[in-house]
């Protein structure tokens, strides 16, 4: 099945801006444009508490193309979900900001008097935003559609086909030990509910009963295996969770104390193809249309086809624009959008080369198809492959290392693009919405700088756009890594908006 998504690469856009400098860990001149601020960072960079973490840092005036500071710029560092912003650019500049894509229903089988005799297929194309509040009646509104094509009733299964993406669903290098949480929810091309859960465990009023624990939704994980008991009132709280990776049963262990308040965390779905099947179930019954079989599952490495072939359209949702999805992605840092249009991309990539005169042979993955196709990307901008070595679309994996300066590279691309005040606009504006809307509150900075910020184990990241109180317009990308501030010391992500303050507060004139 052809993507919705497919369209020629965007054209070459020569860069009017003048390449940032390289070099870079001494500051500029005494008297040289950003000498006072240079100073200050370095001050700032340089403390005793930094010793032994790694810093890659360049500042690049938008209006002159000079770089105003720049420290280890050429650093490979770990760039955490400021990675967002590549996957951003290849979404913006490969599939359009305008573009959508869809989730269908697909009949296999013969309509008659009202029934199909065969199967219903939900087939998902990589929309992350179903059972949101950006489509929380997708389910309604495709069952809506079978009556018109003159069914009520299913003679068949109704089969979730979630092999529009071909790979793991799991982003190369993400870590085992993130996955269970919901910020490392699997990338699907049948998504519902971001692909997470909440779990709520409550301890009962007295001390040695069991805790109750409860999914919502249920399906999104079906099994739970507890041994959660409650202490005494005064007792420490002891909350252990293990599920193995891909399987259906979590366990929860060790003992919450007698009366103090539930607990909710964030979880992550194993089977999202199989939740959202169900809740189309549902949505069937509710319009009238009974289904005779059962629910079943196709994923990758499965194939689709005896499902698929001759089958059907009869129904079809389309998501909300791409640049809304991407929007979202971007301001709240949500892994799964970002991971998801990486992996459209990859589709519209694979779709183009297998109509070039040389279609290629052999597998390679739908995230393996983005990531060569931001490569391309890359090629186009001057950014050199050793530069930036990312491995999947959201910033979660370990294995990613990109370059201050390549990162600025990127900004200035994205500066002169006819995208550029749309892109502006999806980063988290500080201290007022997004991943910055409690940073840099009070400060020049605020409603000021344009960034995504990134933040993992050890990593703190920051990249975008500031104007100075001078009025010249600055892109800067700041990497903090092998960092873990002593008791007393600034949160990490302080230290990193103390930088950013006082690019905003430079009253250099450019």
């Amino acid at each position: 099945m052809h993507p919705l998504l497919s369209r020629a690469a965007a054209l070459v856009i020569a860069l009017a801006i003048a390449p940032a400098s390289r070099a870079a860990s001494a500051p500029p001149a005494a008297d040289a444009p950003g000498a006072p601020i240079a100073a200050s960072i370095d001050a700032l960079i340089r403390s005793p508490r930094f010793a032994g973490a790694s810093w890659g840092i360049e500042v690049v005036s938008l209006d002159s193309g000079q770089t105003l500071y720049a420290h280890d710029a050429d650093r490979l560092l770990q760039p955490a979900s400021t990675a967002k912003l590549f996957t951003a650019a290849l979404t913006l500049d490969r599939l359009g900001a305008d573009q959508h894509t869809a989730t269908r229903l697909l009949a296999k089988g013969a309509i008659r008097r009202g029934r199909l005799d065969g199967t219903l297929v939900l087939y998902g194309m990589g929309d992350p935003t179903l059972g949101t509040s950006a489509s929380p009646d997708w389910a309604d509104r495709l069952a809506a559609q079978l009556p018109a094509h003159g069914i009520r009733r299913v003679h068949g299964d109704l089969v979730a086909d979630d092999t529009y993406f071909a790979g793991p669903p799991i982003g190369s290098g993400w870590e085992v030990g993130d996955l269970l949480g919901g910020f490392a929810a699997p990338a699907a091309a049948l998504s519902v509910d971001e692909n997470s859960g909440w779990l709520t465990l409550t301890p009962a009023a007295q001390a040695g009963r069991a805790a109750d624990v409860a999914m919502d939704p249920p399906l999104a994980i079906p099994v739970i295996d507890s041994r959660l008991m409650t202490g005494p009132a005064s007792s420490a709280s002891d909350l252990n969770l293990y599920r193995a990776p891909g399987s259906d049963t979590l366990y929860a262990f060790g003992s919450l104390p007698a009366g103090s308040a539930p607990r909710r965390l964030w979880l992550a779905m194993g089977d999202p193809a199989r939740v959202a099947a169900w809740q189309l179930r549902e949505a069937l019954a509710r319009h009238g249309v009974r289904l005779d079989g059962r629910v079943r599952v196709v994923r990758w490495p499965q194939d689709d086809t005896a499902v698929t072939a001759g089958a059907t359209l009869v129904g079809e949702i389309a998501s909300p624009p791409l640049g809304e999805i991407l929007r979202s992605g971007l301001k709240r840092s949500q892994n799964l959008y970002l991971q998801n249009l990486l992996l459209m991309a990859g589709v519209q990539a694979q779709t183009l080369a297998m109509q070039s005169d040389a279609p290629p042979t052999g597998f390679t993955s739908t995230e393996a198809w983005g990531l060569r196709a931001l490569r391309e990307l890359f090629e186009r901008i001057g950014i050199a492959p050793a530069d930036a070595r990312l491995e999947e679309g959201s910033g979660l994996s370990r294995q990613n290392l990109v370059t201050a300066s390549a990162m600025v590279r990127l900004l200035q691309y994205l500066a002169v693009q006819p995208y550029a005040a749309s892109l502006r606009d999806m980063l988290p504006l500080a201290g007022v919405d997004g991943s910055l809307v409690s940073r840099m509150r009070g400060t020049p900075a605020a409603g000021n700088v344009q960034a995504k910020t990134g933040s993992m184990t050890y990593v703190r990241a920051l990249a975008g756009y500031v104007t100075t109180a001078s009025g010249q317009h600055l892109a800067f990308a700041i990497l903090l890594n092998n960092y873990e501030p002593a008791a007393g010391d600034p949160p990490a992500s302080r230290e990193l908006d103390a930088i950013v303050e006082r690019l905003a507060s430079d009253t250099a004139r450019p």
